[in-house]
């Protein structure tokens, strides 16, 4: 691919964490899994020579690495150059720019982590990597046959190892509130099973709150209401049905909790921004 096709079809990563020349895999919109980790795209670009993706502000995390310096990325008081001597975390909703005409090699990641950062934590969070992260890093290039296309099965296997080894560097700090065990267990049920009809007086009941006081606990501990949380691992459970079955979509909504096939594609579009037909119609596209 040309450097002028290339540019023209990398839109970046905006409101989207699919920048249209990585790999894609799960959409925004859901909860990440046990592991609290939720991989949206990986990708590598072996030479890299237009990164000039200005006012960047979205609602999910990065990961970047480049083998030669070259880019940059830039806040509102530093900038921060890219190269082989560390990694760069970008947490969600943080402003900043990237630049780079240099043609490096670029690895990226797009995702989303269920803990949150202590508010003093220092923002990028740069990290030198270890001989094991680094290994994992040229292992992630070799998978890639072409821009987004490659080995989807060992890319997605080592972007997640590499994330959790990234995300347990001391140098990351994490807020210690923790939810209390009966709220964790209640959290627990709901998400095995997200299909089930929500009632708050039930919950609240199980976590040994009020239904205000849970209601109140349960944004306090996961960012977001019961009821946007149930909505979200619903919306996992379809998009994974979607992805990987050949059931029918008026069956994966009944399956996952929606009413029929028309709610579950409205609610689709407004949260991840594409029909259940078209996110089924890249998935197989793209498996192999």
């Amino acid at each position: 691919m040309s450097s002028t096709a290339l540019r023209r079809r990398n839109r970046g990563c905006y409101t989207s964490p699919f920048s249209g020349v990585g790999m894609e895999f799960l959409p925004p919109g859901m909860p990440a899994d046990q592991s609290g980790v939720l991989l949206h795209e990986t990708g590598y670009l072996p030479r890299n020579d237009w990164w000039n993706f200005p006012n960047h502000f979205s609602p999910f995390w990065r990961l970047y690495f480049n083998a030669r310096r070259g880019h940059k990325v830039v806040f509102a008081d530093a900038e921060f150059d890219l190269g082989p001597e560390h990694l760069v975390l970008i947490p969600d909703r943080q402003l900043f720019h990237s630049a780079g005409h240099e043609p490096v090699p670029h690895t990226w990641m797009t995702f989303q982590v269920s803990l949150r950062l202590d508010p003093r934590q220092s923002i990028p969070i740069v990290l030198r990597p270890t001989a094991t992260e680094r290994q994992l890093l040229r292992e992630l290039a070799r998978q890639f046959s072409g821009i987004g296309t490659g080995n989807r099965r060992q890319v997605l296997h080592l972007s997640l190892a590499l994330l959790h080894l990234v995300l347990l560097h001391p140098e990351i700090h994490w807020q210690t509130d923790v939810p209390t065990e009966a709220l964790s267990r209640t959290i627990r049920y709901m998400e095995a099973q997200p299909a089930r009809p929500l009632n708050l007086g039930e919950l609240a009941r199980m976590a040994g709150l009020s239904p205000r006081g849970f209601g109140k606990a349960f944004k306090r501990h996961q960012g977001t209401t019961p009821g946007h949380y149930v909505t979200q691992m619903r919306m996992r459970q379809a998009a994974e049905m979607l992805a990987h079955t050949d059931e029918s979509i008026e069956m994966i909504a009944e399956k996952s909790g929606f009413p029929n096939r028309h709610y579950l594609t409205r609610v689709f579009k407004r949260l991840i921004g594409d029909t259940p037909a078209h996110f089924r119609h890249q998935q197989k596209g793209e498996a192999g």
